[in-house]
């Protein structure tokens, strides 16, 4: 029978769906375990989510996990991610991405070493060293994995640092937009969202994937984060997608509405900067510079109670999430997952088949929330730093 460390692997469970003359009917699944109580057990499966009674299961055990993703998958991958957080100075090494963003979020201040560098792996890495110290940065090279292993290799002989690993996980976008089915239904629509500036501000550390506690999700490279944001802001002109929920949102006292904004609000960008430090000049570029983005906002009683941002990447295959984040006062109540639901709702009509998203291995309340979404990981990264480089 099946325990909890099986939680996060494939499984086959046979169970009992009715009787015939007096005889048991089977019927088997496959799938991903994302959660196993007392009583019932969660399956992600190809056709979505399946909550099955423990009573009724027969047989259920641990199967391999489905084969590793080809390099060329990966690699499609990670520059569909690069796409959604668009490095503001950028170039290249061969087919190697040399990227600059004044120091904010890793991601966009790191080397992505993918394809052919034109030149030996030693003088590629030399060449990384230069380029960011012309940017009067440290060097840094996020090594996908196991298609950078050699890159690793050489980073290891040179004495370079590592960051914890990073999951790509992934999910099909038509189990995300059926797995908020757990969120209250109601529904009402909120039109005109707002828009600002981005304030310049101190340089934090760390990337753009998301990190959860609990039920609360923020885009951080797994530090602690200070939880401050405004629930005010003005509303402005950017053309927004009208949102399709709302519910009752428990502390807070009020229905909560989901809105989805070509640009984010001065609260929206409040949220963030409380989690990420500060937000310099490049994170606008960053944040915007992406021809399909949405900026959930998430209000009750007026509030801006919880944020998140969409980007539809990857020649349009491609749902990125990153950036979501839930007010302390307001966490606990299934807002990630409703406004998740309404980032995949727009990705779908934008398009988009599937979604992924980056987050911390060590982080397990993450894991654990996106493992009961449907995310799966894809592949793995880790982000290595030159010697008496990392900030």
């Amino acid at each position: 029978m099946l325990r909890q460390q099986d939680v996060g692997h494939r499984i086959v469970v046979r169970r009992i769906v009715g009787i015939r003359e007096g005889r048991p009917l089977f019927s088997d699944a496959l799938g991903e375990l994302v959660e196993l109580s007392e009583t019932h057990l969660t399956l992600s499966t190809a056709r979505g989510q399946l909550r099955v009674p423990v009573a009724q299961v027969h047989r259920a055990k641990r199967v391999p996990p489905t084969r590793r993703p080809t390099a060329a998958a990966v690699v499609a991958l990670e520059r569909a991610a690069d796409e959604a957080w668009p490095a503001p100075t950028r170039d290249r090494l061969g087919e190697w991405l040399l990227r600059s963003a004044d120091g904010w979020t890793g991601r966009a201040n790191s080397a992505l070493p993918i394809g052919d560098p034109d030149r030996p792996l030693p003088a590629a890495v030399d060449a990384v060293e230069r380029w960011y110290a012309e940017q009067g940065q440290p060097p840094m090279i996020n090594t996908p994995l196991p298609l950078a292993a050699p890159v690793c290799t050489e980073l290891d002989a040179r004495g370079w640092g590592v960051r914890p690993p990073t999951l790509v996980q992934t999910a099909p976008l038509p189990l995300l937009t059926t797995a908020s089915a757990e969120a209250p239904p109601a529904l009402t629509v909120s039109a005109n969202p707002p828009t600002a500036d981005i304030p310049a501000a101190g340089l934090p550390d760390g990337g753009g994937h998301v990190t959860v506690s609990a039920d609360q999700t923020s885009a951080t490279d797994g530090h602690t984060a200070t939880d401050q944001a405004r629930a005010a802001g003005g509303h402005g002109d950017a053309v927004g997608d009208q949102a399709r929920a709302a519910g009752r949102h428990g502390d807070a006292g009020s229905d909560a509405v989901v809105e989805l904004a070509s640009a984010p609000s001065e609260a929206w960008l409040a949220v963030a900067a409380g989690r990420k430090g500060g937000l310099p000049d490049a994170a606008r570029h960053v944040l915007t510079a992406v021809d399909q983005v949405r900026f959930a906002h998430v209000y009750a009683d007026g509030s801006l109670m919880a944020i998140g941002r969409g980007t539809v990447t990857g020649q349009g295959r491609w749902l990125g999430l990153s950036l979501i984040e839930v007010l302390p006062v307001a966490r606990r109540q299934g807002l990630a997952r409703r406004l998740i639901h309404e980032l995949a709702a727009w990705g779908v009509s934008s398009g988009a088949t599937h979604a992924f998203l980056q987050v911390e291995q060590r982080n397990t309340a993450a894991v654990a929330l996106y493992q009961r979404l449907g995310f799966t990981t894809h592949h793995t990264y880790l982000t290595r730093f030159a010697p008496n480089s990392q900030r």
